[in-house]
């Protein structure tokens, strides 16, 4: 099942946007097959990020378990690792190595920095990386200053999906050259990317570097969020002038000042006058207002509301998978739809399959569990 069945991936274990990607290319159909660290047996946490794949465990301290890794990367089309740069060498599993074995190997490399530069021996975490691109200083308020948005922009947007998507490029291109190739994945540049728009605003002149003073940044009363009265939230993104028509109609704002809809110099003034029009009604009642119209407008939910609104049941938005409430696989195929998720498999659960896929003896199995080199 999926668009990629029949590609084999070898993920070497990590946290955050590489076992992310993982789940991307397992829910499409890809057999990946990641290699966690020998020792005491357990399973990964259930989770989004850990289901869709298969389970090797080797020791990489071990000459013998690198051996093992070089006889699975020769049955891959690609693989992945998301440590610092050197360590894949150190080990032994440097590109030119696995290459060299494997001509056709996609070798993927996701750090944060990238693979060279000043920066990239360094440790981070998401909020460094978009703060080196502009991201976090443009996310905020102007009284509280730079809000870190969770750990979307840099790990997963900046790293997961470009990484995911620099994979399926690399696979693309392979199968026409017969040649594969390194794809070094740095979530600083995935999350400059992903603020290509922001900065081509900035040079039209459409964009300042103060807070809560752009369309987009909370600075415009047509687009943000608004306290109701029951102390929850609404947003609206009423941009379009229909849409903004729209919603000065169905909320009541008569008022002439809100003709001047892209006068920054009003915004503050207008922002407050709307805001004390949400305060009036709870969120529940806005939305049966405005729910479903042109105005742009959704209410704002919290993670468990969201996995039950009447929408994200109906496009199955999320599904069950190890007894949780997971989300779906997307993109979503006509032809060829995603796998249906498998849970997170327990440590080394695959290990014996594997090797014997990949040509080894029940003897030598029992040999390199015997010396601990697998698990």
């Amino acid at each position: 099942m999926g668009p990629l069945n029949g590609i084999r991936i070898i993920e070497f274990a990590g946290i955050g946007p590489g076992p992310l990607c993982g789940t991307f290319l397992g829910d499409m159909g890809a057999d990946v097959v990641r290699i966690d660290r020998a020792g005491p047996g357990g399973r990964t946490a259930p989770g989004a990020g850990s289901r869709s794949r298969r389970s090797v465990a080797l020791n990489l301290k071990d000459p013998e378990a690198i051996k093992v890794a070089l006889r699975l990367i020769e049955t891959a089309d690609g693989m992945f690792e998301p440590f610092r740069p050197g360590v894949m060498e150190r080990l032994g599993l440097g590109p030119d190595v696995c290459l060299a074995r494997n001509p056709k190997l996609v070798y993927g490399r996701m750090t944060g920095w990238g693979q060279d530069g000043p920066l990239a021996n360094a440790a981070g975490h998401d909020i460094n990386y978009i703060a080196l691109t502009g991201a976090l200083h443009a996310i905020g308020t102007k009284a509280a200053g730079p809000i870190p948005p969770l750990n979307l922009i840099g790990d997963f947007g900046g790293g997961t999906m470009l990484l995911a998507f620099g994979m399926v490029c690399g696979l693309l291109e392979a199968a026409r050259s017969g040649k594969g190739q390194v794809v070094d994945t740095a979530m600083v540049d995935g999350a400059a990317m992903l603020l290509g728009m922001i900065y081509a605003m900035k040079d039209n002149g459409m964009w300042t570097n103060s807070r809560e003073d752009n369309m987009l940044d909370g600075g415009a009363h047509f687009y943000g969020c608004y306290a109701t009265k029951d102390a929850k939230h609404i947003s609206i993104g009423s941009i379009e002038p229909q849409f903004y028509a729209l919603l000065r109609e169905k909320i009541g704002l008569d008022d002439p000042a809100f003709d001047a809809q892209h006068d920054k110099s009003a915004w503050p003034d207008l922002k407050s006058k709307l805001g004390a029009v949400f305060v009036t009604k709870t969120r529940d009642e806005w939305t049966s207002i405005m729910e479903g119209t042109d105005i742009c407008f959704a209410p704002v939910l919290d993670l468990d509301e969201a996995r039950v609104h009447k929408h994200n049941v109906a496009r199955s938005t999320f599904v069950e998978v190890d007894g949780l409430s997971q989300p779906a696989p997307a993109p979503r195929f006509s032809r060829t739809p995603a796998s249906v998720p498998s849970g997170a498999p327990e440590v080394g659960a695959h290990t014996t399959a594997l090797l014997q896929d990949a040509g080894y003896t029940s003897e030598e199995i029992n040999q390199l569990r015997g010396s601990g080199a697998v698990a």
